[in-house]
Parts: C-alpha cells; sequence; structure tokens
C-alpha cells in the first residue's frame, strides 16, 4: 500500500514483523482507520527468518491485512530479521521515514518481552522519533517528531506492566480478526515443524483471550492495552469512564 507520495499520517504503529501490529494493536488500528483517521503500519523487517512463509508470500500477506483493517498506508524498511539491533544506522533509517510520513501518534513495542526483534524494534523506534525531529540532523525532509508515543501490552508474557489505559476493540475486533487470518502462512500447522517449537500456532486464540480480558476490566467485549511513560492528564474528572464501584 505504498505510494509514491508519502501521506502525513495521525497513527502509525511500527512493529519488527509483518502481522506483529495486527496482533497488538490491530482492533486500535482499525478503529482509528473506521473514525477518518489516516492511518500506517511501518513493519522494521520482512520476517525472513521465520520457518513458516517467504518475504514475497508474506508481503502479500500483509498487503491483505492492511486492507482488511482499512489503513491508509503501509511499508517495510527491510532491516534483516532476527537481527535488529539498536544501530545509529538503524535509527536514522527509520527517522527518515518518520519525517516522510509525519504521524502525530506512534505506537512501538513493549520495551521487554521474549523475542529480541520485539524489544529492539522498540528502541530502534523510541530513537529514530526522537533523531527525526533534530533540524541540524543530515536526513532527507523536515524536521518532525511526533506528539505521542505509545507501547502495546499485548506481548507483554508476564503481564505484569499495569497499562496506562485501555482501549475498547469491541466494534473493530471482528475487522483485526480478519486481518490476522490474512496470514495463512503464520498461524497454520503443527506446533512441532522439523523439532522446532512453532510458538505462533494458537498465538491469536490467546491473544484473544487476552483481549477479553482488557476488555472485561474495562467493562466491555474486548480491549488493547497500552502504556505511556509520561504522565497522563484528565481534563475534566465528570468524564470519566468504566464504575469504580
Amino acid at each position: 500500500m505504498k505510494g509514491a507520495r508519502s501521506p502525513k499520517l495521525d497513527l502509525l504503529a511500527i512493529a519488527a514483523h509483518p502481522d506483529d501490529a495486527e496482533l497488538t494493536c490491530g482492533g486500535t488500528l482499525a478503529q482509528a482507520a473506521r473514525r477518518g483517521y489516516r492511518v500506517g503500519i511501518l513493519d522494521l523487517t520482512q520476517g525472513e527468518m521465520g520457518t513458516r512463509g517467504t518475504p514475497e508470500l508474506r508481503a502479500r500477506e500483509a498487503a491483505a491485512a492492511a486492507r482488511a483493517l482499512g489503513v491508509h498506508h503501509r511499508e517495510n524498511l527491510g532491516l534483516p530479521d532476527a537481527a535488529l539491533e539498536p544501530r545509529r544506522d538503524y535509527f536514522l533509517a527509520l527517522a527518515a521515514r518518520l519525517r516522510a510520513l509525519r504521524p502525530r501518534v506512534v505506537i512501538l513495542p513493549y520495551w521487554e518481552g521474549r523475542h529480541p526483534d520485539h524489544v529492539h524494534a522498540s528502541r530502534i523506534g523510541y530513537e529514530a522519533c526522537y533523531l527525526a525531529g533534530l533540524r541540524k540532523l543530515d536526513l532527507p525532509g523536515e524536521p518532525h517528531r511526533p506528539f505521542k508515543i505509545l507501547y502495546s501490552l499485548l506481548f507483554d508474557e508476564t503481564m505484569k506492566a499495569r497499562p496506562t489505559f485501555v482501549v475498547d476493540i469491541t466494534r473493530d475486533y471482528a475487522r483485526r480478526a480478519r486481518a490476522i487470518a490474512c496470514y495463512r502462512s503464520q498461524f497454520a500447522g503443527p506446533r512441532i515443524q522439523g523439532g522446532v517449537h512453532i510458538p505462533l500456532t494458537g498465538l491469536e486464540e490467546q491473544l484473544e483471550a487476552i483481549c477479553r480480558y482488557y476488555g472485561f476490566l474495562i467493562g466491555t467485549r474486548y480491549g488493547e492495552p497500552f502504556l505511556q511513560r509520561e504522565m497522563m492528564r484528565v481534563d475534566d474528572v465528570l468524564q470519566l469512564t468504566v464504575r469504580s464501584i
């Protein structure tokens, strides 16, 4: 879905691999697109080291998933899968794209997790968001720094981090599920393949249960949890939702 002219985005999800954004914040992306915001996904790698599928197949699946979510823009930075690390050239490559896409809000993976690529994607994303705003940095495009950085908690297997807020994705959960279903190469097949355990098998069902859990916490059917590092501001305490007792 990458066009000749990069759009100015309201919301951009940055993920390590194709399918990560769908699994962690797909409902939130679909909701924003439905409400008329310009939404994008930027995958850092092609997922070429995955046991299942090929980069070409995964690219087709990612394009289909983007259409299912209704997002306006998707691109792949082409960094090496299973080799993401906090390197300055990676920071700068992403910073250049942030200047082109100019998102107001960026969603990053949570900074802790089982998969090293997710952890490093979080660091690369944050560093790039900062560097993109430096006027004297030798990068193409006008300086731009996102207003807000959010961290998705759905890949936090320990569930120890307390979300700052939970988004009600009940209305858009079906679109989220259709987008995940586009990745047939990843979510079908045995749990053991060639003697290697494939943790993706059944992952969408596990994350559905987590979405149900967070939805329960806010009094709805499905929810996606997010964390922000800074204090959250409330302008009107009489408009707060979710009952206390």
